[in-house]
């Protein structure tokens, strides 16, 4: 069975878990079709919470294992979206 799967990766505080999460999306980047990163900004402020979504492709081994190593990350919350093709 063919599946397209997008993660969502909250990030509650940016700046103490930015490398631990960056890490893990290095290590599975052969697994991310698409990426991309939200937090607000403006000249006034930058969030410390940021928002990621991926677009996974390949094998749904190296997903899940990418998911799993994400969750470790104290504080960090994924959400996910799973569509049969």
């Amino acid at each position: 069975m063919n599946e397209l799967r997008i993660l969502g990766i909250l990030i509650p505080d940016r700046v103490k878990d930015a490398l631990k999460v960056q890490q893990a999306l290095t290590k599975y980047g052969c697994s991310i079709k698409t990426r991309l990163g939200l937090h607000e900004a403006s000249s006034e402020t930058c969030a410390r919470n940021g928002l990621i979504i991926l677009e996974l492709t390949g094998k749904k081994e190296e997903w899940d294992a990418l998911e799993k190593e994400l969750t470790v990350v104290e504080g960090v919350k994924i959400q996910k979206m799973s569509f049969a093709l």
